[in-house]
């Protein structure tokens, strides 16, 4: 009784069905933070292209390293859905060795049973089922040491390649105030009511013949 109550319970490991819930549910959160990352990105460029009109330049540069940074994120985060993707598999092909072994030690409840084991199982069949068991184990343990490892430093920027992604976006920001702007052609003046109209002079030759009329009637 006493050895009993001095001897910890051992803690069940995990079924595996639990643990495939576990991974889709970490599927979901990687595919959310990675739908995050794709807003800042765009966020980023609108505001490299308003210091691009506001003629910052240094703003703009600034905008597109963290646009940079937000991209590695991306690509590190499906990295790491790769690798579940891949322990999901491992997990699955588990769950199929443990109905095995399920199926086994029902076998070995009689006799009988026993029996009809030894006739479709050889003792190789069992070193090499365990040897893949120990094979799979080994590698899922690999997997989240490797998911454990610390992210590396932020990437390198290449400054030519921002410079020209930048003058990139000063074209097109060019191109789109050319092709909003109207085209204005000076309007001809509307004529003034108020101003005085000007009489349209005589041509030459009714201004003679007008002299030469007056003289006659002189005469």
């Amino acid at each position: 009784m006493l050895k009993r109550l001095l001897t910890k319970p051992k803690k069940e490991p995990p079924s595996a069905l639990s643990t495939l819930d576990r991974l889709h549910e970490t599927l979901e959160m990687l595919e959310k933070k990675e739908h995050v990352l794709q807003k800042k990105i765009s966020i980023e460029v609108e505001k490299a292209k308003d210091c691009t009109k506001a003629k910052n330049k240094k703003a703009a540069i600034q905008c597109l390293k963290k646009k940079k940074l937000y991209e590695a994120q991306i690509e590190q985060l499906r990295n790491f859905q790769l690798r579940v993707h891949d322990q999901v598999y491992h997990m699955i092909v588990l769950e199929g060795a443990k109905a095995t072994t399920d199926v086994i030690d029902a076998l070995q409840a009689g006799s009988s049973a026993v029996k009809s084991m030894q006739q479709s199982l050889s003792i190789d069949d069992v070193e090499k089922t365990m040897e893949q068991a120990n094979e799979h184990t080994e590698n899922m343990r690999q997997i989240q040491e490797a998911l454990a490892m610390p992210v590396g430093a932020a990437a390198d920027f290449d400054e030519d390649e921002l410079e020209a992604e930048l003058e990139d976006m000063e074209g097109e920001e060019l191109e789109e105030e050319l092709l909003q702007s109207p085209s204005t052609v000076p309007a001809a003046p509307l004529p003034n009511s108020n101003q005085p109209r000007r009489e349209t002079p005589h041509p030459a030759s009714d201004v003679d013949e007008l002299a030469a009329l007056q003289t006659e009637m002189a005469l």
